[in-house]
């Protein structure tokens, strides 16, 4: 029986971890750059992040995965995959797992002799995954080895499930993968983080399992470095203040029954000007750790470059060396309904690195043009005023995520000096 459910991608997450204190642990994270194309030749880059998990117990297999608050399941490439997309990647192995349970979409066994089991397909942006279920331990960390220890006089073997940073977890196991986007970026799979409304059922949600499974808090933080020479992290059961460069507000969610971390825009601003779609106070943004870009609302896409478009002077376009991220423009502004926060975009967070070449009307030489790298949205089902506060909001505010209060804290982050090191093609 198929199940189809859909969630947000462009972006992603690796590497070890450590933890910050007995029951906060963190993950840090990595970059992976993939060009963009435009009639065959690079124009930009998307930036991945992805971090590790294990999974299966007691002989773990290890993962990169996205962590996407976004989306609100935990799928991996499965074994039986054959296409080329689970075949780059480190696929799941059902076999090698003792601690596995084929499950059905409402949690029930499968039995061994089953004819049939259910699946489900997951839209991820441009890409989709079809895959069965599995009931696993999933860990932030490498799980204690099952070693036997003294314990009361008697003798007992350690498990995961005295780990603060392991779960029981139902992941989907991809027997089908599409080749956008899966194929282009390193990471093996995808880990949802959001809200529990999002999921299939709350069993699926991997953070609320969590939460409840081990004395972890409901609350997770992401940072995301400027600099290249600075690790990313994501931590899980609070957050951590070494990265905010101010003191967190709080936003409740806006619409909690949708599953989203989503938060209710009161007027947004491109400089002193006001977007006339937010005027009414209607707008709302969706934080996604999955998606590369600033999202706007496609029915505003062309008024709102219009708006942050600017010229590049003769110096900065000499020999198609411009950087548009290096061309003062004006600032977007959003206003949030609660206790007056501001959510602030300069333009080397939204511009396109590379300009564009505006052909003179009157025959004479082309114009060098910023301007800014804006995804559109159609979300109908949340209505026609929705942003998504990617990358470039996530790398100017340290961000943390309440489950158990259904409210999103901002911060400005503590950066290091920003280096732009993608490849910029006129």
């Amino acid at each position: 029986m198929p199940y189809n459910m859909k969630g947000c991608l462009a972006s992603i997450f690796f590497i070890g971890s450590l933890t910050l204190g007995r029951s906060i642990h963190t993950v840090q994270l990595m970059k992976q750059y993939v060009p963009v194309e435009v009639n065959g030749r690079p124009v930009v880059h998307k930036t991945a992040y992805f971090g590790e998990v294990h999974v299966g117990y007691p002989n773990p297999q290890k993962f990169t995965v996205v962590f996407d608050t976004g989306s609100a399941h935990f799928f991996l490439p499965s074994l039986a995959c054959e296409t080329e997309p689970c075949r780059l990647h480190h696929r799941y192995n059902r076999s090698a797992s003792s601690s596995a349970i084929d499950i059905d979409h409402d949690g029930s066994a499968v039995a061994q002799d089953a004819a049939e089991r259910d699946q489900v397909s997951l839209a991820y942006g441009t890409g989709e995954v079809v895959g069965e279920f599995v009931n696993e331990v999933v860990c932030l960390a490498p799980p204690p080895s099952p070693t036997l220890q003294a314990v009361d006089g008697g003798i007992e073997g350690a498990s995961w499930e005295s780990a603060q940073h392991c779960t029981k977890a139902r992941v989907v196991l991809a027997r089908e993968m599409t080749d956008e986007p899966f194929r282009k970026f390193k990471f093996d799979g995808v880990l949802g983080l959001g809200m529990e409304a999002l999921s299939l059922n709350p069993a699926f949600n991997f953070f609320g399992q969590m939460s409840r499974g081990t004395q972890m808090s409901p609350v997770f933080g992401i940072y995301l470095a400027q600099s290249d020479d600075v690790h990313s992290e994501i931590s899980f059961g609070g957050h951590n203040a070494a990265h905010m460069a101010g003191p967190m507000q709080w936003v409740p969610v806006a619409a909690a029954e949708h599953g989203f971390w989503q938060v209710k825009i009161k007027r947004a601003f491109i400089g002193t000007h006001p977007v006339p779609l937010c005027e009414d106070g209607e707008c709302q943004a969706i934080l996604d750790s999955g998606t590369s870009l600033l999202g706007v609302p496609s029915q505003s896409v062309q008024k709102l470059h219009y708006m942050m478009a600017r010229k590049a002077s003769p110096s900065e376009a000499a020999d198609g060396e411009a950087d548009c991220r290096r061309v003062p423009g004006p600032a977007l502004r959003f206003e949030l309904e609660h206790e007056g926060l501001q959510v602030q975009l300069e333009s080397e967070d939204y511009s396109r690195p590379a300009p564009m070449k505006v052909p003179s009307k009157t025959g004479g030489a082309a114009t060098s043009v910023c301007r800014a790298s804006l995804l559109p949205v159609d979300m109908p089902a949340l209505g026609s005023k929705i942003f998504i506060w990617g990358e470039p909001v996530l790398r100017r505010y340290y961000t943390a995520y309440d489950a158990g209060a259904s409210r999103i804290g901002f911060a400005p982050a503590r950066q290091a000096s920003a280096t732009f090191t993608e490849n910029i093609v006129v």
